[in-house]
């Protein structure tokens, strides 16, 4: 069974091919790395909440329109942290206790407006169907390359605060159609009962929190820093950020037939990972291969697949070399 991308080769979905890759990695070797830390997991989330704490604090102290715009910057990639951390839960990657990990992984996507238990069931169908029909992400990462300016102007639309809509769509669990097989999926139609439950339940709790706390926020004098540190980075900069990160680790790529080369893992400087890659997301081939393994491990996988000659041809680029790729015109591939 295959499929296409507009602007683009054919495609395998990816259940067909992983585990033969997989298994090229000794079960010894991998088997520590797919071990929890809780102390690491909490510090995860304690660091960013901290920064999160850190730049609220200081612009509603330093409060003016520069202040607010420098914060609004450095908050769009920290709640981008929150939600890789939510990532991170709906891989039941976070806590071994199975509550804990969900209790967590919960709090972290509902202050971004990410029902995580929704989140889960979705994010499987592009684990198990990397390019194929029933991917969910295609809408977003594929038939890249479109040419620069394509990629440009859904750039300034998702800043716009134009997109998001689609994106919160997408995490309630309505996936954006996929213009090829003119198909949209329904995750939550072909799930079991407690999931699908543990989903709209997540729902509605995300729901309330957003439709309440403006109120909250208003009545009790902080509506303001609410409205502008916190919902404006989530519907423009976090947006863009979104957008930008899913094409760098799954666009402009042509050779779909393994995983190692139908994801990319990008190896950005401090500042990128700052701003696009927090919580080692950036090892993007590793999580596809061993979705296991939690994101404090990915560069001890990466190192070990390195070291047993598996990402010799593999799409592994810096971000300088990524970024001409993605927005490269669309004739040159």
């Amino acid at each position: 069974m295959s499929s296409t991308v507009r602007g683009s080769v054919s495609m395998i979905p990816g259940e067909e091919f992983r585990d033969d890759v997989r298994n090229r990695l000794p079960p010894d070797v991998l088997a520590p790395l797919t071990e929890l830390s809780a102390l690491r997991s909490t510090l995860a989330v304690l660091q960013t909440f901290v920064a999160i704490a850190a730049v609220l604090a200081l612009a509603i102290k330093l409060w003016s329109i520069p202040a607010a715009l420098i914060a609004i910057v450095l908050i769009a990639p920290l709640q981008h942290a929150l939600f890789i951390l939510a990532h991170d839960a709906a891989h039941y990657r976070l806590y071994r206790t199975r509550w804990l990990n969900d209790a967590v992984g919960r709090l972290v996507g509902t202050l971004g407006g990410i029902p995580m238990c929704v989140y889960r069931v979705t994010h499987r169908l592009h684990h198990n169907h990397l390019y194929g029909a029933q991917d969910p992400d295609i809408a977003l990462h594929g038939g890249y390359p479109r040419g620069k300016a394509y990629l440009i102007g859904k750039l300034v639309k998702d800043l716009a605060g134009l997109t998001a809509w689609k994106t919160y769509a997408y995490f309630f669990g309505a996936p954006a159609l996929n213009t090829d097989t003119n198909t949209a999926q329904r995750p939550l139609d072909d799930t079991s009962p407690q999931l699908r439950q543990a989903a709209r339940r997540d729902r509605w709790v995300v729901l309330g929190f957003h439709a309440g706390m403006p109120i909250v926020a208003f009545a009790t004098g902080w509506g303001l820093y609410y409205v502008v540190l916190w919902m404006l980075p989530l519907v423009t900069g976090l947006q863009v950020i979104l957008r930008l990160r899913a094409v760098c680790e799954h666009g402009a790529l042509t050779d779909f037939s393994s995983p190692l080369t139908a994801a990319r893992t990008n190896t950005p400087t401090g500042w990128q990972r700052y701003f696009l890659f927090p919580h080692h997301v950036n090892y993007h081939i590793e999580h596809h291969l061993y979705p296991a393994v939690p994101h404090y491990n990915l560069p001890a996988l990466h190192a070990a697949l390195e070291a047993h000659g598996m990402l010799r041809d593999a799409e592994v680029h810096t971000l300088s070399e990524t970024l001409p790729r993605i927005f490269a015109d669309a004739r040159a591939t």
